[in-house]
């Protein structure tokens, strides 16, 4: 049987280095034809050394000189800048690129591998909330799959069935860190206290956009376009303990549910076996260890970036993108302590009463609307 050919976007990140190990966990299905990073060179070296990829790429240019030498003695393609990111995707071999770039950067790479052809395991979050129309409609275009890594995105697929239609979909949060603070307590919470997640080891920018629920903001906008629901089909339910990763509810009333250990290491498998489930050493659910499951609703008056991705998604157009793009500015301003906590979403709202509104835009819109955005959001921060 052929190996399947995986290309990792981000692969020395939180999910890339998760899709290594589920690639090593089965070397008879699985080989990593590229692997690339922004700029951890080492890391992205070492990982070469193990997995012998076809080739590498790191986006930082600077970083080029170094990531070559380092792998000097080795039969691998080395790149650099984000024309090699956009190029490399579109090899011949590549069956799946996972795509798992933090942020904006991860949407026109993103795009290059619809075009080619080459089945989507999407686990960049910005990619389908900055741009899901376009996306959508490339994919129809060139008929290629984009299956869910997101934990709540891929429990919302598994839990699909042919031919019957969704009355919602119920997405669960875990709440994050603050999920029992009050508006007092969050004005002076710090980056400290913000990077320790109760349930979930993810990296520094979805740690904090899960602790002000932006994350989840951006997964209800994703499942949109994933599931083509709604916005008023799309619930929030805060499930503290992580163990329900999300919930589809048809016309007859009947709920489905996902259940699992909160480990990334099963959506991204299921994303290279689909349809397939194959075997893995994950830990298992103990049903004897869970006392009890607890659901709540969310508090969009201290978590207010919740609230304002469903107004993007109500609005439409370019808002999503301008919410996206100043939240990548709150978020790095509040990981270097220039914003406190709760500022994060006053200057996202401010930013998305300033900056161009543009009902139908089209992938240069974007790109404009991105950079307009980034430029007020830090304005405002000053």
């Amino acid at each position: 049987m052929k190996k399947k050919q995986i290309a990792i976007l981000g692969s020395t990140g939180s999910i890339g280095t998760q899709a290594l190990q589920v690639i090593e966990e089965h070397p008879d299905l699985y080989e990593a034809y590229a692997l690339t990073a922004n700029n951890q060179a080492e890391l992205l070296a070492e990982q070469a050394r193990k997995f012998m990829p076809a080739a590498v790429v790191i986006a930082n240019e600077s970083k080029y000189a170094q990531l070559k030498e380092l792998l000097a003695d080795l039969p691998i393609q080395v790149y650099a800048g984000a024309d090699a990111l956009c190029e490399i995707v579109e090899a011949k071999p590549i069956d799946v690129v996972l795509a798992s770039m933090v942020g904006y950067a991860g949407l026109r790479p993103t795009m290059n591998a619809i075009k080619a052809g080459k089945a989507i395991a999407l686990a960049n979050k910005e990619t389908l909330v900055v741009a899901g129309e376009l996306i959508n409609a490339l994919a129809q275009q060139y008929h290629t799959p984009i299956l869910p890594v997101d934990s709540e995105h891929s429990a919302i697929f598994q839990c699909l069935e042919m031919n019957n239609p969704l009355e919602k979909v119920i997405l669960t949060a875990s709440g994050g860190p603050f999920r029992t603070f009050t508006k007092e307590q969050l004005q002076y919470v710090t980056k400290e206290q913000a990077l320790k997640h109760p349930n979930w080891d993810m990296g520094a920018k979805i740690t904090i956009d899960s602790a002000t629920m932006m994350n989840k903001g951006f997964e209800v906008i994703e499942a949109k376009w994933l599931f083509g629901v709604r916005p008023d089909q799309i619930e929030v339910v805060v499930h503290p303990q992580s163990v329900i990763h999300s919930m589809v509810q048809y016309e007859d009333g009947a709920v489905k549910a996902q259940l699992g250990v909160p480990d990334m290491r099963l959506p991204i498998q299921y994303a290279f076996s689909y349809p397939q489930r194959i075997k893995a050493s994950f830990d298992r659910l103990d049903f004897s260890q869970m006392k009890t499951l607890t659901f709540e609703q969310p508090d969009t008056d201290r978590f207010r970036c919740l609230a304002l991705a469903y107004e993007a998604l109500n609005r439409g157009g370019n808002m999503a993108c301008i919410v996206n793009a100043a939240n990548e500015v709150v978020v790095s301003a509040f990981l270097h302590d220039r914003i406190s906590f709760l500022h994060m979403s006053e200057v996202i709202e401010q930013t998305m009463g300033k900056v161009t509104f543009i009902q139908t835009p089209s992938y240069e819109d974007y790109v404009a609307t991105d950079a307009e955005a980034r430029r007020v959001a830090l304005d405002l921060i000053k």
